[in-house]
């Protein structure tokens, strides 16, 4: 898997910045957005979609993904992830978009920025351990 160079990152950073305020989050006044990096070098956005049915809601990082698949980026390959949050510290990617960034790259780097200095930046298998891909699922 390629390592994104630092204008990449820096590139993705403020990216994922941007795409935060673009979020509809009513409820929560939490505004997430991610950026993502394919190993094409193409970046796709997202912002999180909140809902009355919480349910319903979509987080930033998923909503980047799932653009990159309706965009027809295939086979979609992630080399980085990048998520901003209006927050003093960074907040890493829930659960769920855990395992939706490990599908599609098992060896992404994932980056989680602020509005303060500290930055969190790591693999998704430190986030996710144990985590299982397609390959473990077939028979």
């Amino acid at each position: 898997m390629k390592t994104p160079t630092s204008a990449q990152l820096a590139k993705l950073s403020a990216a994922a910045k941007q795409a935060s305020t673009k979020a509809y989050a009513p409820y929560s006044k939490f505004k997430v957005g991610a950026a993502i990096l394919t190993q094409s070098g193409k970046i796709y956005t997202g912002c999180n979609v909140e809902n009355a049915s919480y349910g319903l809601c979509n987080c930033a990082e998923r909503t980047a993904i799932f653009n990159a698949v309706a965009s027809m980026e295939k086979p979609l390959r992630l080399a980085c992830v990048a998520v901003y949050t209006p927050t003093p510290k960074p907040t890493a990617p829930c659960g769920a978009c855990r395992q939706v960034i490990y599908e599609f790259g098992p060896a992404a780097r994932v980056i989680s920025t602020c509005k303060g200095r500290d930055k969190l930046d790591c693999v998704i298998t430190e986030l996710l351990p144990q985590a299982f891909g397609p390959s473990d699922l077939e028979s």
